[in-house]
């Protein structure tokens, strides 16, 4: 910007009339505004180009604010393209350590078991399990509040063991592992190759005794205070998840089901140190006011 001589202030000044300004004389309080438009502009500009953007949408907490995740994995996507994501806690790779996966909301219409995973995940670190959490495994059912994904098929019918054409509530899809979230569980399983997995649902109130591991599912029903049953699906349980991973690991996988109106509280504080213990883990809780 161009400044003026403080020796001499009004030099610059025409010396015709200020009220009868002369053919050839410039018209000073047109070029004060458009000197100060311009320096409006300037500002503008800066402004938007120094300014950072305002987020489309708050964005999920980073992992590195939750002391207890040591990974994060997208397993995949659902039929709507929504991630299904598995958090990586506790210690991997540790010595004697169990993998141990947890996996909730398979059904869009059983939420709350997911608040006991996510409860997990935003605590205090976890220590005696190297543990996988899948707070949201149906996304789409989810967001819809439906039992099956965007396509109507109930993910825990469509699993490649015993599966068979089931229409319903139960639709079981065109063939075995015709999902998107179905394939991406499966590779994830197949990766991780957990030694216990717990799949969480609603509404039936215990935990299922048909496992290859009886002792095993006796002791998960002991930790969560849940009565011990026999889900018998009205006959073959076709193309469940459970079914399918107990067939084909080394590893036990159990279902267990809370009621249909848990205490939200008691999943959020009681219930995950109680799944922790099951496995002999328990988290390091933190001062951090030292």
């Amino acid at each position: 910007m161009a400044r003026r001589s403080p020796s001499s202030p009004t030099s610059a000044r025409p010396r015709g009339s200020a009220s009868s300004p002369g053919p050839t004389s410039p018209r000073w309080s047109e070029v004060r505004r458009l000197l100060a438009a311009v320096v409006g502009l300037a500002a503008v500009l800066t402004t938007a180009t120094t300014a950072p953007a305002a987020p489309a949408a708050a964005p999920e907490k980073a992992a590195a604010e939750r002391p207890a995740v040591v990974g994060k994995r997208v397993l995949g996507t659902s039929v709507e393209g929504r991630d299904i994501v598995a958090w990586h806690l506790g210690e991997p790779g540790g010595p004697g350590v169990p993998t141990v996966v947890l996996i909730s909301t398979m059904h869009g219409d059983e939420p709350a078991t997911r608040h006991i995973l996510r409860s997990l995940r935003d605590g205090d670190p976890v220590v005696g399990v190297d543990l996988w959490v899948v707070p949201t495994y149906n996304p789409d059912g989810l967001a819809a509040g439906t039992r099956r994904n965007a396509r109507g098929v109930d993910l825990n019918r469509n699993y490649p063991y015993r599966w068979a054409d089931l229409d319903g509530r139960y639709e079981s899809g065109p063939k075995a592992a015709s999902e998107p979230e179905t394939k991406a569980m499966m590779a994830f399983l197949d990766d991780v190759r957990p030694d216990r997995l717990l799949s969480f649902h609603q509404p039936l109130h215990g935990v299922d005794t048909d496992t290859k591991r009886p002792r095993f599912a006796r002791t998960v029903a002991r930790h969560l205070g849940l009565p011990r049953k026999t889900f018998d699906c009205g006959g073959v349980c076709h193309g469940t998840m459970t079914g399918w991973f107990n067939d084909r690991f080394a590893g036990a996988a159990v279902t267990v089901e809370y009621g249909a109106k848990p205490s939200r509280r008691r999943l959020r504080t009681v219930v995950p140190d109680q799944v922790l213990a099951v496995f002999d883990a328990y988290r390091a809780h933190l001062d951090w006011e030292s």
